[in-house]
């Protein structure tokens, strides 16, 4: 029940949204000279997603349903061949997992995730990287790199540091590395295929591989994720999500 947390977290830390035309909208900045990294804004989302995991255990093909409240509520529902398997709701106090199939549930506060990751984990966090925004928003403390591709904006939450890649052209992030310094736990996200929703580009596909340790060894996994269908909504969604009293906590 674990991997399904980890998938379901990561998912959601990491993931992206996206539909309709080509990103070929999008046109260059007027003033190169201004990181003005372009930012999603949403009040409700849906999607459907095809989502492969991989570590030294585990080899997993999954599908998910995900809806999103913008500054409230994240909701995520897995399946494997069309068999229900799980639900996550991720809240700005907690993280909540339901075990259909055991019918168990799992709750995590973003204190224990963040000590366990070594990594300050919060709502705000979360949302802003599973619309490919950024994790950590901008202050005068960061520093820019202009390279042959990209810009980098580096910055630094607590003992990790944050590589952002934004391309010039669109000012979208399309990389992200972090590095936790005591650890030496590690994450990048490649971000692909961009699409326009409503003016606002979004990206339909990411790779994520993460190193970390874990019993004196280094671990490495990998996270696949494509969407098929996603929507900007107008109208309110719901986020069923009931704990059946026979459900035992773990």
């Amino acid at each position: 029940m674990k991997k399904i947390l980890f998938i379901a977290f990561f998912f959601s830390l990491l993931g992206s949204v996206g539909c309709s035309k080509k990103i070929s909208g999008i046109g260059p900045v007027d003033n190169m000279n201004i990181l003005n990294v372009q930012q999603v804004d949403f009040d409700y989302f849906s999607g459907k997603a095809k989502i492969n995991y991989k570590d030294s255990e585990l080899d997993i093909k999954a599908k998910a349903n995900v809806r999103m409240k913008k500054d409230s509520v994240i909701w995520i529902a897995f399946s494997a061949v069309g068999i229900q398997g799980a639900r996550c709701l991720i809240n700005k106090d907690s993280i909540t997992v339901l075990n259909l199939f055991k019918k168990e549930y799992y709750v995590y506060n973003y204190d224990s995730l963040s000590e366990q990751f070594n990594i300050n984990v919060d709502f705000e966090s979360i949302q802003s990287a599973a619309l490919g925004n950024l994790v950590k928003v901008n202050d005068e403390e960061d520093n820019v790199e202009k390279t042959e591709d990209f810009f980098i904006l580096k910055q630094r939450s607590g003992s990790v540091a944050i590589d952002n890649f934004v391309n010039p052209l669109t000012m979208k992030v399309e990389r992200v590395q972090m590095l936790e310094n005591e650890s030496k736990n590690s994450a990048t996200i490649n971000y692909y295929d961009f699409q326009m929703v409503e003016n606002q580009a979004f990206p339909f596909s990411a790779v994520i591989s993460l190193f970390y340790k874990a019993n004196n060894k280094t671990l490495n996994t990998l996270i696949e994720f494509e969407y098929n269908k996603a929507e900007i909504e107008n109208k309110e969604l719901k986020f069923p999500f009931n704990i059946p009293k026979k459900y035992v906590r773990r």
